[in-house]
């Protein structure tokens, strides 16, 4: 995998010196762009974000919070991007943290600026992201009086949020923002929210930062088990000897704890195929042996009939939810499930398990490891090759594989697998919502963790873009590609500036089918055709891209898709590539709302068949 820039490397080491800085006090006084001033609340929040490692923060300045964009420039190792859109930048902040692994920065000013945010707070939430979201608030005199521009968006954010503050005195804002960062990247990730009055920004403080410590004495009720419990360990050891025809089921939490390789281990040992969710993308390379394939509603069947058959499911870092599982009273009917999840809540939550086993993947596969005893490969052998054959049985009927689906347009699984190829499958793809993210999910064929950025939990259109944003500026090194559908670049496409303006080198590949998919896919095979605001009228993209200054291709036909991508990568800033794909192009197979996994749609002919 690419070293990440120096800029990152450097902001990393930084931040691991500072925290472990004990108890250091901060100047009374400022030299700067303003000359020699006094330390006011703002100073203290650059000074927070620098310790903590940021590089770069998202946000869009508004009248409360212009206290801080006044000390901006005295912290050039901050770098400002500027968004068009509040939401954009919750986004970016989102897709910064997926490849990174650091925390994300996103700001917004009050009322609105607040608002605009809450999207991407929930969506980070949701898929437990660690970002911090930054508000300004009216002066602490005018809370509750409906001043300009006041919301009460702590209430707003607080069912979103790990833990929200608000802040009124800059004195406790060294601590506030030290726990924060502490909170969102610790256990369960997830995002953080502070708001801050304009007054505490403006006050002059001589408050020192906490060092890790003291921000850990402070936290007295945040400890979260990281350790699995032993006798569950063993536990599940027993029943991992026991089994004949395991699944590992691998989800975000997998990435979160960078588990690849003690999932890989314990995969080989036992001789157990490996499914991912949505948000386990990239957990092991899909070329890999023992690398199944993608589960739940639009995965694949040869992966769902798998589930239903296992007698043992081995879940690591994931929540069974419903796209997952479908009818939770069919699901796995013999499957024994041993569930491993740094969140306690989870366990249990959606599914009953034999063995709940509390902790980090990577630290609890590292303890399990040891306990359970290899598997001969003859042991698994008539297993493994029933399963083969389930898998090129799915393949067969569910990979269209050809460039043209009907009537010479393109089909979407070619485009995504052709991008996939093009790029040696070193990329970074970020997928929008609906039928693009599916495919996305299913044909680009990933080979490394953190390459894969989708919006699982709250699938959220219009995250693409400004998601693919955050992860450029990540520093990975990566080409990084934004796979949306036209409903979902439509919702914002106003970040093309933000690309222009930063040059931020970012591939789009636009799915153009004129419909919400989706929307049409449901509407034809549940809703017996009857389409109802599925068309979706488009701009000219080509002018469209043109007006903000980037540079764009458009493919109609399967012959002319390398070239396109070709030109996107060889252009060194943003680039879009516009692919007219087939209108009723359908995701299979596909479980209906409702039904269980072995309930799967596997193709259709239409509502009149």
């Amino acid at each position: 995998m690419p070293a990440a820039g120096s800029r990152h490397a450097a902001a990393i080491e930084r931040a691991q010196r500072e925290m472990l800085h004990e108890g250091a006090s901060s100047p009374a006084v400022r030299t700067g762009a303003h000359g020699t001033r006094q330390r006011i609340g703002a100073d203290v929040v650059c000074e927070a974000l620098l310790r903590q490692g940021v590089d770069v923060f998202f946000s869009y300045p508004g009248g409360v919070i212009l206290p801080l964009y006044d000390v901006l420039g005295d912290y050039p190792e901050l770098r400002h991007v500027l968004v068009r859109h509040e939401q954009g930048g919750a986004h970016a902040a989102d897709g910064y943290a997926r490849v990174t692994g650091r925390v994300g920065v996103c700001m917004g000013t009050s009322g609105p600026g607040a608002t605009n945010l809450v999207t991407g707070i929930g969506t980070a939430m949701l898929d437990s992201v660690p970002i911090v979201a930054i508000t300004g608030n009216v002066p602490a005199a005018l809370i509750g009086k409906d001043a300009f521009q006041e919301i009460d968006i702590n209430g707003i954010t607080l069912p979103m949020t790990k833990h929200n503050y608000l802040v009124r005195d800059a004195d406790e804002l060294p601590r506030v923002l030290a726990e924060a960062f502490h909170i969102a990247r610790t256990g369960r990730p997830g995002p953080v929210h502070v708001d801050i009055t304009k007054d505490a920004l403006q006050q002059e403080t001589h408050a020192g930062h906490p060092s890790l410590d003291e921000v850990m004495a402070g936290l007295p009720g945040f400890r979260p088990t990281m350790d699995g419990n032993h006798r569950q360990l063993k536990l599940a050891a027993a029943e991992i000897a026991a089994a004949e025809r395991p699944v590992i089921l691998a989800g975000h939490g997998v990435l979160h704890a960078r588990a690849e390789g003690e999932l890989r281990a314990l995969a080989e040992k036992i001789q157990a195929p490996v499914a991912w969710t949505l948000l386990g993308v990239g957990a092991i390379d899909e070329r890999h042996p023992l690398a199944y394939g993608y589960m739940g509603m639009h995965g694949w069947k040869h992966v769902n009939r798998a589930i239903q058959s296992a007698d043992l499911l081995v879940a690591v870092g994931m929540r069974f939810d419903d796209r997952v599982t479908g009818n939770v009273r069919t699901y796995a009917p013999y499957a024994r499930i041993v569930h491993v999840d740094i969140d306690p809540a989870e366990i249990g939550k959606n599914v009953a398990v034999e063995v709940p086993i509390v902790g980090d993947a990577k630290r609890v596969l590292a303890a399990l490891g040891p306990m359970v005893e290899p598997v001969p490969a003859e042991r698994r052998a008539d297993y493994l090759d029933q399963l083969a054959g389930w898998r090129k049985d799915s393949e067969a009927t569910s990979w269209h594989g050809s460039g043209a689906w009907r009537d010479g347009y393109l089909s979407a699984d070619y485009v995504v697998q052709k991008i996939g190829e093009l790029t040696d499958h070193e990329a970074i793809y970020v997928g929008d919502v609906g039928q693009n993210q599916m495919w996305l999910a299913r044909y680009a064929g990933f080979r490394h963790p953190n390459t894969h950025v989708s919006s699982g939990g709250l699938g959220t259109m219009g995250f693409s873009v400004p998601a693919a944003m955050g992860a450029a500026r990540g520093g990975t090194g990566r080409e990084v590609w934004a796979i949306t559908g036209d409903g979902g670049f439509q919702m914002t496409l106003q970040e093309l500036m933000t690309l222009v303006q930063d040059q931020i080198p970012v591939k789009i590949a636009l799915f153009d089918n004129k419909k919400l998919g989706m929307i049409r896919q449901w509407q034809e095979i549940i809703y017996a055709g009857n389409y109802h605001s599925a068309h979706l009228l488009g701009p000219d993209y080509l002018k469209l891209a043109a007006a903000f200054g980037i540079p764009a291709v458009k493919a109609s036909r399967p012959e002319e898709v390398d070239d396109a991508v070709r030109f996107a990568q060889g252009v060194e800033g943003p680039a879009l590539v516009w692919f007219e794909i087939a209108g009723e192009q359908n995701v299979f197979p596909m479980m209906p709302a409702g039904k269980g996994l072995s309930d799967l749609i596997e193709q259709w002919g239409g509502p009149d068949e």
